[in-house]
């Protein structure tokens, strides 16, 4: 380890998921130095070549990682190679990445003796700490209970991996609609409205919200306003008058909204000019109910759209979906459960259920995908459900996202409060990641659905449990 470095600078020691949760990650330290145990390239080499869709984040950071490093003698791989120039902007590194070889720590050197791998590289980073004095050591994991082990054998400082998250917590997520105490009017000192055909259009002090974005929903305490943001200039908002009582008489393949957050989300889904509709919210608040009575009443009933491609995140039948027997969409019919089950919502009062269904299903030519096989499509004029997006990272979103052709709408649904994965939280979440970046996009709206409508049984679990 270089010992040059000024005192003031940091050594990062990496721990195996940093790098699965963002393969760039040793880029993102400025002038501190970056350390990869051994142990953690180990690993990188058992998942790349495993069936998981994080495998190809280990091959990604595998091939970043040998870019900086492949000219390098084994002395300089222990001293650290310069990262200068590899990055843009003020965030570019210019530390050095160096490979710690912790396989072959001599047991006196160790304070965990037994083999498991988070034992070894937690060994790594305490090795380091002692030699590197007066230099800070951080050992950077997104594992809880590795940061505490870490901390109870000795090492000063452990933290989660926190350069890519837009918001510090998830409270300060965008709802995607403000709600103003009072009477909206009452706000309003000046307005110059118009009449374009049926639609009437308020052009407004931006002091009134200064902190508003395209398409976001406007709303009142009062009950006598309902509108959403058309566009934004320096001093001025427009806004689209939607009508309170209008956007609660919406409804979509017999589905009336509940609560006014379904009334904005609904209208949204019917939006042609939208694209991309973000729906968050507990269990029960009625995303995927919402979102199949607006696909189907698009697809079937105005013609709009071609098809309905209903996919989500499937880790466990990555390994397996090739030995199931049955097609694609008979494989994924386990883990579509949700989509079906609204299906038979839609239509629990026709005279045969699952006639209407399998009728349903082939007029809106409604196909079941696995994400783990989006890859490389293009999806064009169809409309394509997101389930369970709150266990995908921004990259795996990414990837679907490109997938989306030429009038095709994506409609993203999850509840950021049931994460399954073991890389993600809820501020790291791919779902929050598009909250934030698509904050400012035209042709995107998010809506929070906030209250539980599925029984009064859920409310009150999502509630009190």
């Amino acid at each position: 380890m270089v010992r040059t470095k000024p005192a003031n600078s940091k050594i990062y020691v990496l721990d195996t998921n940093i790098l699965l949760h963002e393969p760039f990650a040793f880029l993102s330290f400025k002038e501190h130095d970056v350390v990869v145990p051994m142990t953690v390239l180990e690993e990188l080499d058992y998942i790349k070549d495993s069936k998981k869709d994080v495998s190809r984040d280990a091959r990604i950071s595998i091939r970043a990682m040998e870019d900086v490093l492949h000219e390098a003698t084994p002395d300089q791989l222990t001293a650290g190679v310069s990262l200068k120039g590899l990055g843009s902007g003020e965030a570019a590194p210019t530390g050095r990445l160096s490979i710690f070889a912790d396989v072959g720590m001599p047991k006196s050197q160790q304070v965990f003796t037994s083999n498991e791998n988070d034992n070894r590289i937690i060994n790594a980073a305490l090795h380091i700490q002692q030699r590197a004095t007066p230099r800070q050591v951080v050992l950077v994991t997104k594992d809880i209970n590795m940061r505490l082990k870490a901390k109870g054998a000795g090492l000063a400082h452990v933290e989660d991996y926190r350069t890519d998250q837009l918001v510090s917590d998830i409270k300060y997520l965008s709802k995607g609609y403000h709600k103003f105490e009072g009477d909206f009017w009452d706000k309003v000192k000046s307005v110059e409205s118009r009449s374009e055909g049926r639609e009437t259009l308020h052009v407004v002090e931006r002091k009134v919200f200064p902190e508003a974005y395209i398409n976001e929903f406007l709303i009142d305490d009062s009950k006598s306003f309902a509108g959403i943001v058309e566009n934004v200039s320096e001093s001025k908002l427009e806004i689209l008058d939607l009508g309170y009582e209008r956007l609660m008489s919406r409804k979509a393949w017999g589905i009336h909204p509940k609560n006014i957050g379904q009334a904005m989300a609904l209208h949204a889904l019917l939006d042609p000019h939208i694209d991309l509709i973000i729906l968050t919210g507990p269990a029960g608040c009625g995303k995927t109910l919402l979102a199949l009575a607006a696909a189907l009443e698009m697809v079937v009933e105005r013609k709009m759209y071609d098809k309905i491609i209903v996919t989500r995140n499937t880790p466990e039948i990555a390994e397996s979906i090739g030995f199931l027997p049955g097609t694609e969409e008979e494989k994924m019919a386990p883990w579509l459960a949700a989509i079906t089950d609204s299906l038979e919502v839609l239509h629990k009062h026709d005279e045969n259920v699952k006639g209407s269904m399998s009728y349903i299903m082939e007029k809106a030519n409604i196909q079941f995908k696995s994400v783990n096989f989006m890859r490389g499509r293009s999806i064009q004029n169809s409309i394509v459900i997101l389930d369970e997006s709150q266990n995908l990272t921004a990259s795996q979103l990414k990837t679907i996202i490109t997938r989306c052709g030429e009038g095709t709408k994506l409609i993203c649904s999850g509840n950021l409060a049931q994460i399954d994965s073991n890389y993600l939280s809820p501020v790291t979440s791919g779902l929050t990641y598009l909250v934030e970046k698509f904050k400012n996009f035209a042709g995107s709206a998010t809506i929070n659905l906030d209250g539980v409508v599925r029984s009064r049984l859920a409310e009150f679990a999502e509630e009190h449990l």
